[in-house]
């Protein structure tokens, strides 16, 4: 900061009121670190005119820690916070989309600009965000073909059976990614689970035969009458069904 700059000025900008926070702001802006913004947005009496004021200075607008700062101000129109979303990086629109705080439109907007990066991601970016992904990016993740994006996905405090059974059914599923999810101490031992598995052709034979003695009649019938099932399998399942 400037030596010009009080010392003290940030403390004040997370404390003052009315109309001291503004004339602060009005002087001072231009000189602003990000620091100095996220103090003045944290400040109780921030309000609309305040955050315009900010939008309004160029050289913050610039910042791209001053950006991510303001797409989240509900006091910020929401054309201008939509606009600032697709110059975001992938960390930033994640925490975005999963922000129960930040408005829909926004959230919205993030998963969207996610979904088109997701395709350039690495792997390790991919297997970040599966971590924490919005329930609207967990559908796009659970067709990674990555057994590593498959076992962080899995560990989502998002996600849900209902979304896991698709995957395991898909005849289009990577059998490592099948693997997986059979070995996970969470989904694995769930009886929906284990029929999707036994029921998927795709389902390598060694993870399937351990289940089979776990199934219930009526699903080993099911297996054992299946043609596009491995024979190991459909012998095992039938001798199991009696």
């Amino acid at each position: 900061m400037p030596p010009d700059v009080p010392d003290d000025l940030r403390f004040e900008l997370a404390t003052v009121a009315g109309d001291r926070l503004i004339e602060l702001v009005e002087v001072w802006a231009s000189q602003f670190e990000p620091a100095d913004v996220r103090a003045v947005l944290e400040n109780p009496y921030c309000d609309e005119g305040i955050v315009r004021k900010l939008h309004a200075v160029p050289r913050l607008l610039a910042l791209y820690e001053v950006r991510a700062l303001l797409v989240r101000q509900r006091a910020l129109p929401l054309a201008w916070a939509v606009q600032l979303v697709p110059g975001l990086y992938w960390r930033d629109l994640s925490a975005l989309a999963s922000e129960t705080r930040v408005r829909p439109q926004i959230r919205r907007a993030a998963e969207l600009r996610l979904a088109e990066r997701l395709p350039a991601l690495a792997v390790g970016e991919r297997v970040n965000l599966a971590r924490r992904a919005s329930p609207r990016l967990i559908q796009l993740l659970g067709q990674d073909r990555n057994p590593r994006v498959c076992r962080a996905l899995l560990e989502n405090p998002r996600l849900t059976e209902g979304q896991v059974l698709p995957w395991v059914s898909s005849d289009s599923v990577s059998p490592a990614v099948l693997r997986v999810v059979a070995r996970d101490r969470r989904w694995g031992s769930r009886y929906p689970i284990r029929v999707a598995l036994c029921r998927n052709p795709r389902s390598p034979t060694e993870v399937v035969l351990p289940v089979l003695p776990l199934l219930k009649k009526p699903d080993l019938r099911a297996v054992a009458s299946d043609r596009r099932i491995a024979a190991a399998v459909r012998r095992r399942a039938e001798l199991l069904a009696g």
